[in-house]
């Protein structure tokens, strides 16, 4: 099973992410986005099979978020792929893309759904709370 995952080494989400992919027995393909950038056609892909809105995938937090206009309702969806082409970080991550589907995985514990395989327990997500006990079992 080939699972992709758009990463940002930064972020605690992703590295948490790639950790329980890894931990499912996985080596998936990593797609470091803030070097490589998006393309429009890629966006748009992505956004469809994960039925994202540009709107609902942008990130709101965190520079260049406040940038003038782009947090603002009235801008038309159309105008924010530009702006997440030119800033990259402007798309709420990681998203990843796996044979069972494409999601955005915030917060991390929503990549499981997207595995074939649950990783061994106990699992904690980056700030501590448990996702899967010690037998491997969902924690909600």
């Amino acid at each position: 099973m080939t699972i992709a995952t758009h990463d940002n080494p930064d972020c605690g989400t992703s590295r948490n992410v790639l950790a329980i992919i890894r931990a499912s027995g996985t080596d998936p393909v990593i797609i470091e986005y803030l070097n490589t950038g998006w393309t429009r056609p890629q966006l748009h892909g992505l956004f469809a099979a994960a039925s994202l809105t540009p709107r609902s995938a942008r990130r709101t937090t965190k520079p260049p978020a406040e940038a003038p206009g782009l947090l603002d309702p009235a801008i038309p969806d159309e105008a924010l792929p530009e702006a997440m082409i030119e800033h990259p970080v402007l798309v709420n991550r990681p998203i990843v893309c796996s044979p069972k589907g494409v999601r955005p995985c915030r917060p991390s514990e929503s990549v499981l759904g997207l595995l074939e395989t649950l990783p061994p327990g106990p699992l904690f997500k980056e700030d501590g709370q448990m996702i899967l006990n010690e037998r491997g079992v969902r924690v909600d």
